[in-house]
């Protein structure tokens, strides 16, 4: 594997994946890579972490946010989505991400990851570390398990099970790998600087904000509109279930969230620990934020709410975990909790679309808020890791081209997406059905007797 030559996560904005996974390296180099025991034990224990979130974190914290009848399907669904981005990972996900050959939009040359074997490497932002290449597909794996289960709460309680499953193959296929082949991969569009032949410096994109979250709120937005609001929505209430379930949801992703944010630095070093401070406090000034902004707007401060801005503040974290200093944290995580608020209580039902838990308003607005304020904790000034060099009015145009390709490359892969899954198996489950709910008809079985 070529080890593109780096000066850390936070000299070239750490790019997550800047050594993506090249197989072009030469036979003596090959034999020289050893991978580093600590590094490969950490990224390994990160791989599971991200797991986490997905099985219980995720399924927990999108089920109980949904109606009994529903919890099932919603759990269901999460973990069938997880299990098929895994396959669908190796057999072509990998190769289209980061494959050896490829241009500013995808890549090709490792299908079936034919070559890759237990000997091959991935290169860490430390040049001449590398880690065990099988480890790092493994964790850029759950990245793209996650990422198509976050989508899929914009359209729970009332999609096909048949339609999610198309809808997620082709989604991944044509929206998730060409992102995270721009935004991490050497080569990509937004991974090399001077777009358009200007001097823009690369896109800050630490772990995620938007290959992750960008790209999956849009989506969500994209998928519930094109799906149709749920049978009684807004005139109907339809509360969470068990708020218990998405409490410890909720403290499942925060911990998961660790192996997300930390392990994206790709090595147990100085940069891991930056992010992983900046997960805990931005976080914390998340939650209680958005409790502050339930009390000015004049309601009591709940435990949805808490549970919303700790989503919103790791959601805003993610692009600047290596990217900021702890107080830069802080503050974006509060601006991050205060206007995903105003997007889930105000634009919402403004606009009337029925995003059912609420994917578009935290991730993808927590997600826009984060990359862009990435631009802007990066400076040195606020305590962030940029050079002496740091131009904050550049890095900030940066962050605004990225958050716009992502939005409009999702939003148009979306349309393509959902639009086959309804040609090959329509999209929603019959009225029905729905009234009864999709544990027993889509699957015949019920969360509570």
């Amino acid at each position: 594997m070529i080890r593109k030559s780096l000066c850390g996560a936070g000299a070239l904005g750490a790019s997550l994946f800047a050594a993506s996974a090249a197989h072009a390296q030469d036979a003596a180099g090959a034999a020289a890579a050893v991978p580093d025991p600590g590094n490969n034990a950490w990224m390994m224990t990160a791989a599971v972490l991200v797991l986490m979130m997905i099985l219980p974190g995720l399924a927990l914290f999108y089920g109980g946010l949904t109606r009994s009848k529903n919890m099932l399907s919603t759990m269901t669904q999460i973990g069938a989505t997880a299990a098929l981005a895994m396959l669908i990972w190796v057999l072509w996900g990998f190769s289209t991400a980061f494959g050896p050959m490829g241009n500013a939009f995808f890549a090709w040359g490792n299908a079936f990851l034919l070559n890759s074997s237990p000997e091959t490497t991935a290169a860490t932002f430390t040049d001449g570390v590398v880690i065990s290449e099988y480890v790092f597909i493994s964790f850029q794996m759950t990245f793209a398990a996650i990422t198509a289960a976050l989508v899929l709460g914009a359209v729970v309680e009332r999609m096909k099970f048949s339609a999610v499953m198309v809808f997620i193959a082709v989604w991944l296929t044509i929206v998730y790998f060409p992102i995270a082949h721009m935004v991490w991969a050497s080569g990509g569009f937004l991974f090399e600087g001077g777009m358009f032949g200007t001097d823009l410096p690369v896109a800050l994109d630490f772990a995620g904000g938007t290959v992750v979250h960008i790209n999956a709120g849009v989506s969500a937005l994209v998928a519930c509109c094109v799906l149709g609001k749920r049978k009684g929505y807004p005139t109907e209430p339809m509360p969470p279930h068990s708020l218990t379930l998405t409490m410890v949801g909720t403290g499942l992703l925060w911990v998961g969230w660790f192996g997300f944010n930390a392990g994206s630095a790709l090595e147990a070093n100085g940069s891991a620990a930056l992010a992983m401070i900046n997960t805990f406090v931005a976080t914390a000034s998340a939650g209680l934020a958005w409790m502050v902004v339930e009390r000015l707007m004049g309601h009591k401060a709940s435990a949805l709410g808490f549970c919303s801005g700790i989503i919103a503040g790791l959601v805003a974290v993610t692009p600047a975990a290596g990217n900021s200093g702890p107080l830069g944290a802080i503050v974006l995580g509060a601006v991050a909790s205060l206007i995903c608020y105003l997007a889930v209580a105000k634009l919402k039902p403004a606009l009337g679309y029925d995003d059912s838990l609420d994917a578009f308003g935290i991730h993808g607005i927590g997600g826009m808020v984060g990359a862009i304020g990435t631009g802007v904790v990066f400076s040195p000034a606020l305590g962030g890791p940029g050079g002496d060099d740091f131009a904050m009015g550049a890095q900030v145009v940066t962050q605004i081209v990225a958050v716009l390709t992502s939005v409009v490359w999702a939003a148009v892969g979306t349309l393509i997406a959902i639009y086959a899954a309804k040609a090959l198996t329509g999209l929603r489950v019959s009225p029905d059905v729905e009234v009864e709910g999709l544990d027993i008809g889509e699957h015949g079985e019920r969360a509570y007797n």
